[in-house]
């Protein structure tokens, strides 16, 4: 009896988690999906149904007049953001390797300035950047923005792989060192080959904060220069004449879709690579 009693309760503690999570699912489809509907509408559809009804003609020419809008824009937002991601992971890697197996005079200081800017709100720095690209000459450049980009996630990026070279044992690098292993190599040939869970969790960290940065972007960008979502915002607040929904939706679409297909792709490994260096050994 009571181990009936037992499966029974184990059996509506099940049915109720999946039902909170089916719950949670709809929530948050439910705005994707109407996008997805939207941007595939004539205006006339839109006028006339409901935001979750089915098209009753199909059409893409939403998605061809937003791609016409925010096309150029988005080859920005590429320029920007793979060069950024690239090279603060690789700086990263190398500045938590120095901190984690090369320690000096000062590196516990140096690390904890450097983690100071993991607590820095964008705001903060936009007036000493400006000034900074505006003395090196590139204000409103690509270059700058990348840049910019680069300076603030470093200091993230430094944070994730020092905190997984530190769970390294120390055995292995002494050992490296031994057999005459110097540091690039060491750096090169052993830790970077274990560490493609943080650098999942740079590459993941970096693309979505940089692609969805629209701060950097409109401060720091004017004209043909600005990323995706400035002009997406361009976009939605600026048009004449009549609303056409179904072009702000397929531009937001166009919008978010580099970052789901990446959170796809490599999503499994953001909670592996966040807990590598949770434990020592």
């Amino acid at each position: 009896m009571t181990s009936l009693v037992g499966r029974k309760r184990l059996t509506f503690s099940r049915v109720a988690i999946y039902a909170t999570l089916l719950i949670a699912v709809a929530v948050y489809l439910v705005p994707l999906v109407v996008m997805l509907l939207t941007s595939f509408k004539t205006p006339e559809d839109i006028r006339t149904g409901n935001l979750l009804s089915w098209p009753d003609v199909m059409t893409a020419i939403g998605w061809i007049k937003a791609w016409d809008a925010v096309g150029g824009y988005f080859w920005n937002s590429v320029k920007i953001t793979v060069p950024a991601v690239i090279i603060s992971t690789l700086l990263g890697a190398l500045n938590g390797y120095v901190l984690a197996m090369w320690r000096f005079r000062g590196s516990q200081l140096f690390f904890g300035l450097l983690l100071f800017g993991c607590f820095l709100p964008f705001q903060v720095i936009l007036l000493p950047a400006s000034f900074t690209l505006g003395q090196l000459g590139l204000a409103n450049t690509t270059p700058g923005l990348v840049l910019v980009h680069l300076v603030y996630g470093l200091a993230f990026t430094t944070l994730f792989f020092r905190n997984f070279y530190v769970s390294v044992p120390d055995a292995l690098i002494r050992a490296a060192r031994l057999d005459g292993a110097g540091f690039f190599t060491i750096f090169g040939r052993i830790l970077l080959p274990m560490s493609i869970p943080t650098i999942m969790v740079c590459l993941i960290w970096q693309f979505t904060q940089i692609w969805n940065d629209f701060l950097f972007g409109v401060v720091f960008a004017s004209g043909d220069t600005q990323p995706i979502t400035v002009a997406l915002n361009n976009l939605v607040n600026t048009s004449t004449g009549a609303k056409e929904y179904n072009v702000d939706m397929a531009a937001a679409m166009i919008a978010g879709l580099p970052t789901l297909v990446v959170y796809i792709l490599a999503g499994k490994y953001f909670l592996r690579g966040l807990t590598a260096g949770a434990v020592k050994g």
